[in-house]
């Protein structure tokens, strides 16, 4: 153990620095010393030279032109922090977010800071990865369901989108004054405001040049085209609303009462068994009858005893189902079974209870909810599973995954074992899979290294982009647990998004000014104006001209088409609806992955 300096010690060490120090500094500043006819105390020079020491190491750390590992770190933590307060900033009512970490970085790289080449290469590609493999995870489980009948026009307008920024770029590059297709990928992903197709193509392009200028000059591009990308998104909103003469008033009450009466009456629904024919059925044989998936949740005899039915229990005139089933299939039960019915079934007398379990443990990720046996071995009833803020249809052959919230009915007893054998603990839930995420780095690298024809490749963006949405979805099937909770996945995302913004922007720092404060910039920022809203316009147009979508749908489509969430907000908060927020939902996963593959296509084809 060290001994304990006296407190008196210390205060004559003190005294004695900063007397040492005002008395060197009078003598420095004597003409006397600077003439040499007076010499420095004792022990000065050693002083203030570790003085000076020490000020010139801590300066270093903030000086341009420093590599040191500390001065990287510094500058990063710099970049990134200023980049997200300023991003939060609103002009308008929208904020850029974190992409003002690129713009930060930009300056930063204007005055002369930089970062070791390999370092740099490193930290862009790591977050590159962490930024795609998080949104891949994000996306994949409403990736597939998204083609649906339901989406099928949404995400077709959508891709309708994307092939018209594909043609105009392509009518640019070969009559347009941008004939360097690098720049020209840059300033779409800008105008589109899809930072993963950016990254996409930088990496595909360093893979077939080796030519770091080839990025820089793409990130010259994507901030030129960005400002005005997000600006153009929401006058395209304008524009369509204009032509179409639309009330946004209207438009709201419109959606309001739709979903009222599609979403809120006939996921429960409580029928009163008036058809003789019938009577006496089991539910296995009503299911026959209706042919269609629902789960009858509890029973009300003519006696007023409530009862949580099972398969073979069979149902009389007069009694009362509380049924679960889809919203289209409401009018099917009132026209075999009875009509609809007025009954408050939590408020009355009875020991059935409704509750939520979550799925913790691991060993039921991908088991078919049937497999369960809850009647049998627990006399409960699955109403309802809930993924990721979403309602599905407890349906026997429904696959349970991690985080899964099943709604069960029954007695308490019954509900609490069945909870201790699936975990029901939020505990675990907070702690990460990280053996998933990077089994799943690696697999999406190897897949991303694999010459798919042509001389094409996935690459680091598109093959973890891809293995992310597969294991998603299937993960379950190699015992993967997919789930992560909202906030680490955000935070995962943004720090590795963040990551990549900062290293692009150092990168291009250098010659951004000259690059853009240039006619050629000029052009820059003109075509990626018109890459943003042409396209908008058009598929505006159809959606309400020819397909009557409501107002708020479309511009949760044009939001959502452009992978944009600043646009999305300005959506949400001049409409005060969650409609946008459906329908950005609703095209945002096909999109994604259609906007990195369109960039890449464009540079392997182009280059």
């Amino acid at each position: 153990m060290f001994k304990k300096t006296p407190p008196r010690a210390l205060l004559l060490e003190k005294k004695l620095i900063v007397n040492t120090l005002r008395l060197v500094k009078k003598c420095y500043l004597c003409k006397k010393f600077r003439r040499g006819g007076s010499k420095a105390p004792p022990g000065s020079y050693l002083i203030i030279s570790l003085y000076g020491f020490h000020m010139d190491s801590l300066a270093s750390l903030f000086m341009p032109g420093e590599v040191s590992i500390a001065s990287t770190l510094v500058l990063y933590s710099f970049v990134i922090a200023a980049g997200i307060y300023i991003g939060k900033v609103k002009i308008f009512g929208v904020s850029l977010g974190v992409t003002f970490v690129l713009f930060v970085g930009i300056l930063m790289g204007h005055f002369g800071y930089m970062v070791d080449t390999n370092i740099l290469k490193f930290v862009r590609e790591f977050g590159l990865i962490l930024f795609i493999f998080s949104i891949g995870l994000q996306v994949g489980p409403g990736f597939f369901s998204s083609f649906k009948k339901g989406g099928m026009r949404l995400n077709a307008l959508a891709v309708l989108g994307i092939l018209l920024n594909v043609a105009i770029v392509l009518g640019i590059y070969y009559f347009g004054n941008i004939q360097d297709i690098s720049a020209l990928v840059g300033v779409m992903s800008g105008a589109v405001t899809n930072t993963p197709g950016l990254a996409a193509a930088q990496q595909t392009v360093t893979q077939i040049t080796s030519n770091p200028e080839q990025a820089n000059l793409m990130a010259s591009g994507y901030a030129a085209a960005y400002p005005l990308g997000v600006v153009g998104i929401i006058l395209s909103m304008f524009i369509v609303k204009w032509v179409f003469r639309v009330n946004t008033e209207e438009e709201v009450k419109k959606i309001e009462q739709e979903q009222e009466d599609s979403h809120l009456k006939p996921f429960l629904l409580t029928i009163k068994v008036t058809n003789p024919l019938v009577n006496g059925m089991t539910l296995v044989q009503l299911h026959d009858v209706v042919h269609t998936n629902f789960v009858v949740s509890r029973l009300m005899g003519e006696n007023g005893e409530i009862t949580i039915p099972k398969s073979s229990t069979q149902i009389h005139t007069g009694d009362l189902l509380l049924i679960v089933c889809s919203a289209t299939d409401a009018d099917r039960f009132k026209a075999v079974i009875g009509p609809e019915a007025e009954m408050d079934w939590e408020s009355a007398p009875t020991p059935v209870f409704s509750r939520r379990i979550v799925v913790t443990k691991s060993e039921y990720n991908g088991v078919a909810l049937g497999s369960l046996r809850l009647h049998n071995g627990y006399k409960l009833n699955a109403t309802r599973v809930n993924r990721a803020g979403v309602d599905l249809l407890a349906s026997p052959s429904l696959r349970l995954q991690m985080g899964d919230r099943i709604t069960v009915v029954g007695n308490l007893e019954d509900i609490d074992r069945l909870a201790a054998r699936l975990g029901n603990s939020m505990k675990r839930l907070n702690q990460p899979n990280l053996i998933t995420i990077f089994v799943g780095i690696i697999l999406g690298i190897i897949l991303g290294s694999i010459d798919i024809g042509f001389g094409m490749k996935l690459g680091l963006a598109g093959g973890p982009l891809v293995v992310a949405i597969l294991l998603s979805r299937f993960g379950y099937k190699a015992k993967l647990v997919t789930y992560t909770s909202s906030s680490a996945s955000m935070m995962l995302r943004e720090l590795g998004i963040c990551l990549f913004l900062a290293s692009v922007g150092i990168a291009a720092g250098k010659d951004f000014a000259a690059s853009v404060f240039s006619t050629t910039g000029m052009w820059w920022v003109i075509w990626g104006f018109v890459i943003t809203v042409v396209p908008l316009i058009i598929v505006g147009c159809i959606a309400r001209g020819h397909d009557k979508i409501n107002l708020l749908t479309i511009m949760g489509l044009m939001s959502g088409g452009c992978t944009d969430p600043p646009a999305l907000a300005f959506a949400n908060n001049s409409t005060g609806n969650d409609a946008p927020a459906v329908a950005y939902s609703t095209v945002y996963p096909l999109t994604m992955f259609l906007r990195v593959v369109a960039a890449q296509a464009l540079i392997l084809c182009l280059a």
